[in-house]
């Protein structure tokens, strides 16, 4: 075994970002780790806007689950659905099964799919303030050996099945979900877009269509239609110990912009984002303290911590989504402002 040892990325606390809806409300500085440091400009232009605006960015969370899928081998097709149709309708057994596994792990729902005679069933469960990876793993094992045991028409075949699907791009988890599932919203006055953002509604709606849309479309972009939002997940996945390599899933999400009169309706769709305020990576110092200065480390009811973090982390993706958006609405800008402060940071 070799040393661990660390590489270090810049970070720096901005804001702060004022956030509304049904997991927080109030102002709060957010860290971004990131080497990528026009963001950082560019993110607390957008937190300034926030604070501008009555109630800043509503944010509300609409689900949260966490997804593990599976493999099992029957004889045939026919075999496959008549056992897929007997667990399916025995939930709370496979609930009672999960509970021998961890006081947070909750079974909340089993998906399948046939594909020849293979069965793919993914468990879906709740996972209260962890992200939840190695928790419905562990699960997963356990309801396998559950379902091996009632069913002899089965066979194992693997505990991973990519139906879940993890760090890979895919329809299935904006379809069903997995990770909190989180919209955010804010208006903007005319004023404040001319005077702060150098741009209008009008202007962000049809840029908006023509490039995230539009553009999105002939690249084939896939249940995704976004400027860069993973730039804003992995800055704060890095500052918030979070495993970065599901900024894949949590980047494909929708950005919305409509001219409502002179004002700009401005939304981010994030509906696979995954965090946890415990778990792997949250024992650094720098992790700990972060959180704790995030207010992701109170005395709460399991979950709560990891939905404020939610809130921030996708607070922060309109931030930064709002000012490239902006920025991009003129023409030099962008490259004006990445020639400005890089220079400057060197």
């Amino acid at each position: 075994m070799t040393e661990t040892t660390f590489a270090p990325v810049p970070m720096r606390w901005l804001g702060p970002v004022r956030v509304s809806g049904n997991v927080m409300n109030g102002e709060q500085e957010i860290p971004l780790a990131t080497y990528e440091t026009t963001l950082w400009p560019s993110v607390r232009r957008g937190a300034h806007v926030s604070t501008m605006v009555d109630g800043g960015i509503q944010t509300t969370l609409i689900d949260e689950r966490m997804a593990r899928s599976v493999i099992f081998e029957a004889e045939d097709a026919a075999a496959a659905l008549a056992a897929a149709r007997r667990i399916e309708a025995d939930i709370p057994a496979l609930q009672a099964a999960v509970s021998e596994t961890s006081r947070f792990a909750t079974l909340i729902d089993v998906h399948h799919q046939i594909v020849g005679n293979l069965l793919f069933l993914r468990f879906e469960f709740t996972t209260g303030d962890a992200a939840g990876h190695n928790m419905v793993t562990l699960a997963s094992d356990k309801l396998m050996a559950h379902i091996l045991q009632s069913e002899s028409s089965l066979r194992y075949s693997s505990i991973s099945g990519n139906y879940c699907t993890d760090k890979k791009a895919s329809a299935v988890n904006g379809i069903l979900g997995r990770g909190k599932n989180v919209v955010t919203e804010i208006v903007i006055p005319d004023e404040i877009l001319r005077r702060r953002l150098r741009t209008s509604a009008e202007k962000m709606a049809r840029l908006n269509v023509r490039k995230n849309l539009i553009g999105g479309a002939i690249a084939g972009s896939l249940r995704s239609a976004n400027a860069h939002y993973a730039n804003m997940l992995l800055g704060f996945y890095l500052a918030t110990g979070q495993d970065a390599a599901n900024i894949v899933e949590g980047s494909q999400g929708f950005t919305h912009a409509e001219a409502r009169g002179d004002a700009l309706y401005f939304s981010c769709t994030i509906p696979n984002l995954i965090v946890g305020s415990v778990g792997n990576g949250k024992g650094l110092d720098v992790v700990t303290e972060n959180l704790r200065r995030l207010g992701c480390s109170e005395q709460r009811e399991p979950g709560e911590n990891a939905r404020r973090l939610a809130a921030l982390c996708a607070a922060t993706v309109l931030c930064g989504e709002l000012s490239l958006m902006a920025a991009q609405t003129n023409p030099g800008e962008l490259m004006a402002a990445h020639l400005q402060f890089e220079r400057t940071a060197r």
